[in-house]
């Protein structure tokens, strides 16, 4: 495991990847376990990005958008099993105990529960594929609880796209600790998608833009809501090699 990739092993993993899952598309998204050499080139660019979740490795899954015309990572992801380092910082961050937030969002219902912990596009045509392998592995791993400590940016990102967050046990809204109930994501960015491609009328999120450049971009900013929200056009592009082994496990297990 490393978070440190030499440039010339980070393009022959991602090239080995991009052969072994041929696609016609430019963008190819995995979710790969922390345990596959994959991981070490999201941990490589998820290190180039923010403080990364090293002490939450073996409850990780990563996500992954290979670019087939760079030969480069164009987004990637991290999720944490059991909460990660939301759990374990967000009392002292916004004064709650833990046994508070547990309380106040079920989270003690015995329901898989994922922190976010990292999701960037590295390129903004790659963004609305990463966000639906986010939403592919957590229905196929069966989520109903996810958290975050999010960032500015990525907190005004996911709340255009449409996503319901709630103050993580009724904390100022400044300090960005979230969470949402797996079961919204889809429906409330489809209905995103609908109030978007609207001309006028509310929606959740800001957009910059003025005059006509913000009904072009309002126009396209549904467009992505409705690709996430539908994976048209996305679907075919994506694997989930790490949850395929996980889920094999578990079925053996219960035999």
């Amino acid at each position: 495991m490393t978070y440190d990739l030499e440039a010339s092993v980070l393009r022959r993993r991602t090239a080995a990847a991009l052969a072994a899952h041929p696609g016609t598309g430019r963008f190819a998204a995995l979710a790969v376990a922390s345990s596959d050499p994959l991981a070490d080139v999201a941990r490589t660019v998820e290190r180039q990005l923010r403080e990364t979740a090293n002490d939450y490795e073996s409850q990780s899954l990563f996500l992954l958008v290979l670019d087939r015309e760079t030969g480069l990572p164009a987004g990637v992801g991290r999720v944490v099993e059991g909460g990660g380092r939301t759990l374990d910082d967000a009392p002292d961050r916004i004064g709650r105990d833990l046994s508070v937030i547990v309380e106040a969002h079920g989270l003690h219902d015995g329901g898989k529960l994922w922190e976010l912990a990292t999701l960037a596009a590295l390129d903004d045509t790659a963004g609305p594929l990463l966000h639906r392998t986010l939403l592919q592995a957590g229905q196929r791993a069966g989520v109903r609880h996810v958290v975050a400590l999010l960032d500015e940016r990525t907190h005004a990102d996911l709340t255009l796209l449409g996503i319901p967050f709630e103050a993580l046990a009724g904390s100022e809204p400044a300090a960005r600790a979230v969470y949402v109930p797996f079961a919204a994501l889809e429906p409330a960015i489809a209905a995103q998608a609908r109030r978007l491609s609207r001309p006028v009328g509310p929606f959740a999120g800001e957009l910059k833009a003025r005059g006509l450049r913000r009904l072009l971009t309002r126009r396209a900013a549904a467009r992505v809501c409705d690709q996430v929200a539908t994976g048209a056009g996305l679907d075919e592009h994506i694997q989930l090699p790490g949850l395929e082994r996980r889920r094999y496990r578990s079925l053996k297990t219960k035999r």
